[in-house]
């Protein structure tokens, strides 16, 4: 548990020029203590009765700074327990087609790939994404993907059997489709379309998340040389995962 002492009063009047209001001066405070590393991942923050006693302030501040930490990821709120230090969000990358498996190896953590189901579908009775886009039989493939223990994407796929004729016969556990599909139809363009929305009952039943809770959202379309390969819905829990991308100006 963070502990309140004197010292968070001195720092909360270093936190931000006097004319800043009091809750972004709190704000910043608590983000200060985060950066630190004073407070890590997991730690328990003062109660609002500690703060508000310890830095002067009034109930209706304390409530309102920590609130807005809360929706920026950075605490999460727990009704009767307490406020803790969140833990840090994934990075997914926006610009580039990558394995997800190799990104959480990178991190240092464990993939694990759940399937729910690989089949073969009539494109017209699918996903309204593709019925523009493929015809006739489309493979259709429903997985989760774990971070350690915690579901951190689902991924919805269909795929052009034409290009990917093997699909149904892979050992998905053991190998992702994206790396199949660039081993058989090596990637020549991309396509990404990010949104902001809450996942269907399913989804939210598979990421282990509450319906109300924000989901970010790529729809994927990847093409070879030939054509269209696949096209993904690919739904991530918005307090486990941030995207990020680089560019270059002209």
């Amino acid at each position: 548990m963070a502990i309140v002492d004197a010292e968070l009063a001195s720092l909360y009047n270093d936190a931000g020029t006097e004319s800043a209001p009091a809750y972004e001066r709190v704000k910043n405070l608590v983000v200060a203590q985060i950066n630190s590393g004073r407070w890590t991942e997991g730690d328990q923050l003062p109660s609002e009765n500690q703060l508000v006693a310890t830095l002067g302030l009034s109930r209706m501040t304390i409530n309102r700074a920590l609130r807005e930490l809360a929706t920026d990821g950075l605490i999460v709120r727990m009704m009767g327990i307490g406020t803790f230090v969140a833990p840090p969000k994934t990075a997914s990358p926006l610009f580039e087609v990558k394995n997800i498996a190799d990104e959480i190896q990178r991190r240092g953590h464990r993939h694990r790939t759940e399937v729910i189901y690989v089949r073969e579908e009539q494109a017209g009775a699918a996903n309204t994404v593709i019925q523009d886009l493929m015809r006739g039989k489309v493979f259709h493939s429903l997985m989760v993907h774990f971070e350690d223990d915690t579901p951190i994407q689902v991924e919805d796929r269909y795929v052009d059997p034409n290009e990917a004729p093997g699909y149904l016969d892979q050992d998905f556990t053991v190998k992702t489709p994206n790396n199949y599909l660039s081993e058989v139809a090596p990637l020549e363009r991309g396509e990404h379309i990010v949104e902001a929305v809450l996942g269907s009952a399913d989804e939210c039943r598979l990421l282990r998340i509450k319906r109300a809770e924000p989901c970010l959202l790529i729809r994927r379309r990847t093409w070879s040389a030939r054509g269209l390969v696949s096209a993904a819905r690919l739904v991530h829990p918005g307090s486990r995962n941030r995207l990020e991308g680089t560019f270059t100006g002209h």
